[in-house]
């Protein structure tokens, strides 16, 4: 008689194992030191985002997206800036995905329900671009609009600078490329300095600071002010922004730029020279609207209400004007 089992007999009896191991969704993935994960419960009662979570894994880090809507008139890719997450979109979300569209809302790591790395010294433009690249190309992305605000935009636009063939239209709402003779307002300059000694636990509304349950969760908030390549020219990573704002000058697909006239960080004027620089873009300035036109999530001047349907239908509007 043979001692143990064959080759053949513990591979069957491990394949049910390793199947349930590689089928274990990414909610339950275990926590990577150094990382600081967000309890479920912060987000349990916030208003108007009803979306079903969904989860990659990125090099031990679980990232969190959207993914509502079936995509057959294309995928819209909707990304966040400082200090929000996909909860910024939560009112456009529904109507973009009504008119045929799949929707992916991402939040960055180090934000929303994404993991967060505690130490600071990870945070740098190129590993932002690398893990929403890693996204795009997880999900297999393409015939993407991308709509970028405040630091999405760097991220975003490097993005389809570089991976032109997924992209297939630019939504621009208040944002920046660095590049030579890029002026910075006092607002944005002093905001590099405030931020370092503020509270991101207690900031905002509650939804706005839901992601922020301790010290450890604001790592990110923290960083992507601090790296502003006027200030931090290696971690935010100047050259690879100005060859984003240089390729731009070339860009021949469909752009919108859209600004809210009452922003201190972003002004319509450099709104409408960015709206310039790109070939065939349009302009759009919303009056009274600020740091996120008709996108407000608490902060950023402006109105401060949300009206993302009102958003969702100027985007399609001007989509169908083509």
């Amino acid at each position: 008689m043979r001692r143990g089992i064959s080759v053949s007999s513990a591979a069957l009896f491990l394949l049910p194992l390793l199947c349930v191991f590689m089928l274990a969704p990414a909610a339950a993935q275990p926590l990577r030191p150094g990382v600081h994960r967000t309890p479920d419960e912060r987000f349990a009662n916030i208003e108007d985002y009803p979306f079903g979570p969904h989860y990659v894994d990125i090099d031990g880090l679980r990232m969190h997206y959207v993914d509502e809507g079936t995509g057959e008139a294309g995928t819209f890719l909707l990304l966040h800036g400082e200090p929000v997450w996909s909860y910024m979109y939560r009112g456009a979300i529904a109507d973009l995905a009504a008119a045929g569209y799949r929707v992916i809302a991402p939040d960055n790591i180090g934000f929303g329900k994404s993991d967060k790395v505690i130490d600071l010294e990870w945070y740098t433009l190129d590993h932002h671009v690398d893990t929403l690249k890693t996204l795009v190309a997880r999900l297999d992305l393409r015939n993407v609009t991308v709509v970028v605000n405040d630091w999405g935009g760097p991220n975003g636009l490097i993005m389809a600078t570089e991976l032109p063939d997924r992209f297939a239209r630019l939504i621009i709402l208040n944002t920046w490329l660095h590049h030579d003779g890029y002026e910075y307002t006092q607002a944005l300059r002093d905001w590099n300095v405030r931020s370092q000694s503020e509270d991101f636990t207690q900031f905002g509304t509650p939804a706005m600071r839901a992601p922020f349950d301790s010290p450890d969760a604001t790592a990110g908030a923290l960083r992507w002010p601090w790296m502003l390549p006027f200030d931090q020219p290696e971690a935010g990573n100047a050259r690879r922004q100005a060859a984003a704002f240089d390729a731009l000058a070339s860009w021949d697909k469909p752009a919108h730029v859209i600004f809210g006239d009452a922003d201190r960080i972003f002004s319509e004027a450099w709104g409408r020279q960015f709206a310039a620089h790109i070939p065939g873009a349009t302009f759009h300035s919303i009056e009274g609207e600020g740091h996120r036109p008709l996108l407000q999530t608490g902060g950023g001047g402006g109105s401060g209400t949300h009206r993302g349907d009102e958003f969702a239908a100027l985007v399609l509007r001007l989509i169908g004007e083509e």
